[in-house]
């Protein structure tokens, strides 16, 4: 069942024994919230909904009964006011759909643009400085409507967003939050409304759903300067044999094997010079044997990694770029090639073969976090109430579907479940399971041994990414009978599974525990 009654949620969402945990765990102690820790990037929009922001912003007065500052008497604050940070900043779309309204009002909300959406929905920007739009345009998801103002009666420069369902005003975060973009006040990347073949500089389109966690990637990034043997070595073309191998360890590895040719390409024109190095580099990828040591595969399945077998050292360059953190945004492709050899001109070379054999897009996150951190053992562990708010609306979501790349309200992947989960009590997270966890390791979390984890904490492993990548994220339920409330897979769907014996299974299997972090503390250190 998803839907609980509400005068129960409180009291009876948790099985008894969880909450009896959740009371013995969390340590009330003071209860400070200690502010969380950015990555680069910004966050990437998902699904149908999106924050009326790109950049950062902070709730300022919430929906309810208030006494107006100008009208100085009591009145119903029909939105959420927001103010973005550095502001006055551009305003857009929440969701695609028909402008009904734009222009300057009669009525105090000075210049306002209203955008009718479906299902009765209608969405009102008030206080805008300027307008962008006129009555009657269609709308994609993220265009910019206005700039944030303070028009009408206002005391200072803000958006007031308003959400109307049937002509009745409901509260914009609870709307959001249900609707897969809680309001959080984190950057949110922008949303793709313009054509890349005119504007080089819009974003990347997104994956279609079923493809990836949130259906995002990123394309590879172009070279840049300086470059050393590209400006005078075309890319050779590649022997059958040899591509046959780049495609078998990029599908392995989910990376474009347009990357792998260029490694390939720089290193020994795919084969033909794989002498060892001066330096003592052997084979196709030309590994050193320290780094082969580790890093070093079986990549055609003989029982033996062998430094001059093409197939083990074009699965093992696959290995070695991924845990070398190249699925972290385009800063981690540029850090991964630099791990293989340190020097830009190289990274530059690569980079231009790559995009001469057709470039790609690598299934990843926008969002780099880096993949050294080890997070911060020393932090206090999220308090009873936010633990309790958190596992409550994770579970009332069971019998929900499951859809790689949905982000709710009624269907969700793994990390989209979580990440919404912990949006309720103002953390945000980034959008992929890979990237959550580096966000932990970065020092909003805390490693957890097994057989120490609690209700609450975060369990990675690998799955549809390769070996080498984290690929699905489960939240611990019940830690005596191993149970977690998790989006398991399109059979399977959002419930209550067993995450018992996955840690002899996976070849990646970490758990993680959610520090008493949020985006705007109560209490500061």
């Amino acid at each position: 069942m998803k839907k609980i009654l509400a005068v129960l949620l409180i009291l009876f969402a948790l099985p008894l024994g969880v909450a009896v945990m959740i009371a013995a765990a969390a340590t009330p102690a003071i209860g400070e919230e200690l502010r969380t820790i950015s990555c680069a990037g910004q966050i990437p929009p998902t699904g149908d909904w999106r924050p009326p922001f790109q950049q950062a912003y902070v709730k300022t007065s919430g929906f309810g009964e208030r006494y107006h500052p100008v009208y100085h008497k009591w009145v119903l604050h029909d939105g959420v006011d927001l103010v973005s940070q550095p502001g006055p900043g551009p305003v857009v779309a929440i969701a695609a759909g028909r402008v009904a309204f734009a222009g300057p009002t009669t009525d105090g909300w000075g210049n306002a643009v209203d955008v009718e959406h479906a299902g009765g929905i209608v969405s009102r920007y008030a206080h805008l400085s300027s307008v962008s739009v006129s009555t009657g345009q269609v709308l994609p998801i993220g265009q910019k409507v206005g700039v944030e103002g303070t028009t009408g009666a206002s005391t200072g420069t803000h958006l007031h967003l308003r959400i109307h369902i049937n002509g009745k005003p409901v509260d914009p975060v609870d709307f959001m939050a249900q609707h897969g973009a809680p309001l959080t006040g984190g950057a949110v990347a922008p949303s793709v409304t313009t054509d890349p073949t005119t504007n080089p500089a819009a974003p990347p389109p997104s994956l279609p759903v079923g493809v990836a966690e949130g259906g995002i990637g990123f394309p590879l990034p172009g070279p840049g300067t300086p470059r050393q043997n590209s400006m005078t070595a075309p890319a050779l073309p590649i022997l059958e044999d040899i591509k046959r191998l780049y495609v078998a360890a990029a599908n392995t590895y989910k990376l474009p094997w347009t990357l792998l040719a260029g490694i390939g390409m720089e290193e020994t024109g795919h084969g033909r010079n794989n002498a060892t190095s001066s330096a003592g580099a052997q084979g196709l990828m030309q590994f050193m044997p320290a780094t082969w040591a580790t890093m070093g595969l079986d990549g055609d399945g003989d029982g033996r990694a062998d430094i001059h077998n093409d197939a083990d050292s074009i699965f093992s360059a696959a290995n070695y770029l991924t845990k070398s953190g190249v699925a972290s945004g385009p800063t981690g492709v540029t850090t991964a090639i630099l791990a293989y050899n340190h020097a830009t001109w190289y990274v530059n070379d690569v980079l231009f073969y790559a995009r001469a054999y057709g470039g790609g897009t690598v299934l990843g996150d926008p969002t780099d976090c880096g993949t050294t951190g080890e997070g911060d053992p020393a932090l206090p562990p999220l308090t009873n109430d936010r633990l309790q708010t958190v596992l409550t609306w994770a579970g009332q979501q069971t019998g929900d579907a499951y859809v790689m790349g949905a982000n709710g309200p009624n269907a969700w992947d793994c990390s989209s479940l979580v990440q919404n989960a912990y949006a309720r009590v103002k953390i945000t997270m980034p959008r992929t399971a890979g990237a959550q966890r580096d966000w932990l390791a970065k020092g909003n979390g805390s490693r957890v041994q097994p057989g120490q984890e609690r209700p609450g904490d975060l369990i990675f492993w690998d799955s549809y990414l390769g070996p080498a990548r984290i690929g699905h994220v489960v939240m611990v339920w019940d830690p005596a009978s191993k149970s977690t409330i998790e989006a398991r897979s399109t059979r399977d769907g959002v419930g209550h599974f067993s995450y018992e014996g996955e840690q002899g299974r996976a070849h990646i299997f970490e758990i993680w525990r959610v520090g008493n972090m949020s985006d705007q503390p109560t209490t500061t250190s």
